[in-house]
């Protein structure tokens, strides 16, 4: 017997023989790509209850069903980073509203799961202050906390280890600033606290330049998702190299996401007709006329965009092609 095999348990997951892991069936379910809150599993003939699933430990010969809901068509489109799935593609921010009601609101109609979430010092001389979590339900909505503002891989470090303990999260945004003018990321220090934070067991989904080399470097030193920019920070100027993104997605193993630079519908639509897992947004959103209706806008944009990719478009031309024969015209 090898010491690989040794290692592993022998089971029968879904009628099909399969090696895994010591651990529980929670691990297991979450090794298959499956989260374990939106499955049943029985186990040995017996079902287990889905609030045990952490605590109840796989066993060498034991014989699993694992089974969810799914529709009479096709199964959901969802996506997954770090184990954890979600149908959403759209990210949005929670910066630049007029207050937090507005940005709840906001979030509610743009049917984003994820939320990025600035850390900050506590306003000490006014703690009673409303706070995010009042408006926006860390139990229903997955806070990303990110290093925004932070220069440096010492910085950034340190924030997300503060935000890891005031809130226990381990997915983080990481990004690493080069200079306040462009806000374009410094890839060197990028880099360097993707490395550090990845062994300290964050997960970290990572903004970068459009650089396919870049982003090849950060997923090997162990980004959880690259995120490249379509075009500086707040600018609205849409996606401005296609070649470079598409490269990415072309050879990324990781989910990628376009962050920065989206202005309108138009640009999220191209992130994901790139192929692009997802998109993230906030000054969009929160700075239009009417932030509500451009949310709903930017999820119709992104569900149309994912369509568009998976239908395939038709190749383009260099010269006109009639739709209707132009034989046997009268």
């Amino acid at each position: 017997m090898t010491t690989q095999t040794a290692a592993t348990l022998a089971l029968t997951i879904n009628g099909e023989p399969r090696r895994a892991a010591p651990g529980s069936i929670a691990d297991l379910v979450r090794s298959l790509e499956l989260d374990p809150a939106k499955v049943a599993v029985e186990r040995n003939g017996a079902i287990v209850s889905r609030s045990t699933l952490a605590a109840v430990p796989i066993a060498d010969g034991d014989v699993l069903e694992i089974v969810h809901f799914v529709g009479g068509g096709e199964a959901d489109d969802t996506w997954t980073v770090a184990g954890r799935t979600f149908r959403s593609r759209l990210i949005v921010g929670t910066g630049k509203y007029k207050d937090f009601a507005q940005n709840a609101a906001a979030v509610e109609a743009s049917g984003a799961e994820i939320v990025t979430v600035a850390v900050r010092r506590v306003n000490v001389s006014d703690p009673k202050a409303p706070m995010l979590t009042d408006f926006i339900d860390p139990k229903k909505i997955t806070y990303l906390p990110n290093t925004a503002g932070c220069f440096t891989a010492e910085d950034a470090i340190r924030t997300l280890r503060l935000a890891r303990e005031a809130g226990g999260w381990d997915l983080v945004k990481l990004e690493v600033l080069g200079e306040a003018r462009t806000l374009y990321p410094n890839m060197i220090e990028t880099i360097r606290a993707t490395e550090v934070l990845a062994k300290e067991g964050f997960l970290p989904m990572v903004y970068c330049t459009d650089d396919p080399i870049a982003a090849k470097q950060l997923e090997d030193v162990g980004a959880v998702a690259v995120m490249p920019l379509g075009a500086p920070i707040g600018s609205g100027l849409g996606i401005q190299n296609r070649v470079t993104i598409r490269l990415i997605v072309e050879g990324a193993k990781v989910p990628v996401l376009v962050d920065a630079g989206v202005g309108t519908a138009s640009d999220a639509a191209v992130a994901l007709e790139l192929g692009c897992d997802g998109v993230l947004m906030n000054t969009a959103i929160a700075e239009a006329k009417d932030p509500i209706r451009m949310a709903r806008a930017m999820k119709a944009a992104v569900e149309a965009g994912r369509d568009a990719y998976l239908a395939g478009r038709m190749g383009t031309r260099k010269y006109a092609d009639p739709s209707s024969p132009l034989a046997g015209l009268i």
